[in-house]
């Protein structure tokens, strides 16, 4: 990317945003911050019983989140966050206009299966039919792309990549 963005590597849990943020972070020389570290307790708690979130728990998840964005305004980052409906993405944006966003999308099938291998992760598989039912996908509106998680995750880096560096091209005016 020319510019220095900061993107929030976005979607629903078990696609692989704690794996691809950092390896996304690295290809764009940018530091990364895991969106789960900005959860308070009394959030991982919630999700460690099996109960999703609600808006009222995830508004000062996604303010803190906003306030490392914009701390990193001009200078680039990227950073996780399940970022699943418009709402909480105009917050993170209303902090940081320039945030785009990297939507990590896929089979459910692959998805449950990736979350079924982790080890010691708080967000039981239990929550994914919550996490798609709340899931809206990137408007045509919003500053983002969409990647399939399938392959591996240097793979799905290297696609991330080259859409975001798609995405921060200028548009050519179509030929007459």
């Amino acid at each position: 990317m020319s510019t220095p963005h900061v993107v929030v590597v976005m979607g629903v849990a078990g696609t692989g945003k704690t794996t691809v943020g950092p390896l996304l972070a690295a290809a764009l020389g940018v530091p990364y911050a895991e969106g789960d570290d900005f959860h308070p307790p009394a959030n991982i708690a919630k999700m460690s019983a099996g109960t999703p979130l609600d808006d009222d728990d995830r508004l000062p998840w996604l303010d803190a989140i906003g306030r490392w964005a914009h701390g990193r305004a001009g200078l680039g980052g990227v950073v996780s966050s399940s970022a699943l409906k418009r709402a909480y993405r105009d917050r993170l944006r209303a902090a940081a206009p320039d945030a785009v966003f990297l939507h990590l999308t896929g089979d459910r099938a692959l998805i449950e299966r990736r979350m079924a291998g982790r080890k010691g992760h708080f967000m039981p598989t239990a929550l994914l039919d919550s996490q798609f039912a709340t899931l809206q996908p990137l408007g045509d509106d919003e500053a983002g792309v969409a990647v399939d998680v399938a392959g591996t995750p240097e793979d799905i880096t290297e696609r991330g990549v080259a859409a975001l560096r798609r995405l921060d091209r200028p548009q050519q005016p179509e030929p007459a």
